[in-house]
């Protein structure tokens, strides 16, 4: 497909075409799933050696689903910081743990490099999953600790600021530079408009469904709004980073992928060459009428 027809496609069925093949909700529910199974743990574990002690991974999740009162509440009552959680863990249950987290990145790394039809990276460059998962988790801390610094406005835009960088640097680093930084701006600011709006959702939808669900279900119901949210976090993160290449391929800067060949069998005419002249068709027939 040239660039032409990549630019006069209407956007949003472009948009609904390319999910689809990417299978954006089947991504994002393994997002979700990968995140609590395996993420949170080692989160948890980081929250609670926190040396500032600002509440723990409960208080993470808070900040992030803009929650506050009694479904604050219920969500600290399971996600809520234990005292045994350092004094139990060893070494090994760290590298376990990091050993898993790294599922996590390389999905994350996969779901990267479907969008911008690049290469798999190379198993050996499994460092740069490391890396990432490192600078996920600083980045992470990072947005829970600005609250005890800055209020309002200022907090919101330092978010947000940190949050686009961190989205502008994640697929480049990720997919091992093989896509320029420019091509990768409007991904970031798709992803971080993506997660604001998540916010205010989950400020809307989340906050009185949390205190319904404990009450209704329990802790089990607490931790099925979590992944709820955090198949909106990979539907954003995905989705945000399809629509920035898509962008990219509105305004001619990258190259749409081609659509796939007719796979239909070669008509009478078009079997690699022109249409032989009268004077040797008829004889072919003579020819086969007289073999028959």
């Amino acid at each position: 497909m040239s660039r032409s027809a990549a630019r006069h496609r209407p956007g949003l069925a472009e948009l609904h075409r390319r999910g689809s093949e990417l299978e954006l909700l089947h991504r994002a529910m393994g997002f979700a799933t990968l995140a609590l199974v395996t993420l949170a743990p080692l989160l948890i574990v980081v929250a609670a050696a926190d040396p500032f002690g600002h509440g723990g991974f409960a208080l993470w999740l808070v900040d992030g689903m803009a929650l506050s009162g009694r479904s604050a509440d219920a969500l600290a009552h399971v996600f809520g910081p234990t005292r045994k959680v350092i004094s139990t863990t060893s070494v090994l249950s760290v590298a376990l743990l990091a050993f898993f987290g790294m599922s996590f990145a390389s999905s994350v790394q996969n779901g990267y490099e479907r969008i911008w039809k690049t290469p798999s990276i190379a198993w050996h460059r499994i460092w740069r999953q490391a890396v990432w998962l490192v600078m996920l988790m600083v980045y992470l801390y990072a947005q829970v600790q600005t609250r005890n610094v800055l209020e309002g406005t200022p907090r919101i835009l330092l978010s947000m600021g940190v949050g686009v960088l961190f989205f502008w640097w994640g697929p480049h680093f990720l997919l091992g530079r093989q896509v320029p930084w420019r091509h990768l701006l409007p991904g970031a600011l798709a992803t971080m408009a993506g997660l604001v709006g998540l916010r205010g959702f989950s400020y809307l939808v989340f906050t009185p469904l949390l205190v319904t669900n404990a009450i209704s279900y329990g802790p089990v119901g607490t931790v099925l709004v979590v992944e709820s949210w955090l198949v909106g976090v990979g539907f954003v993160v995905y989705g945000g980073a399809l629509l920035g290449r898509l962008v990219c391929e509105w305004f001619g800067h990258v190259d749409s992928p081609g659509d796939p060949p007719d796979l239909a069998p070669p008509g009478p005419t078009d079997r690699g060459g022109p249409e032989p002249p009268a004077a040797l068709r008829s004889w072919q027939k003579r020819s086969r009428r007289t073999l028959s």
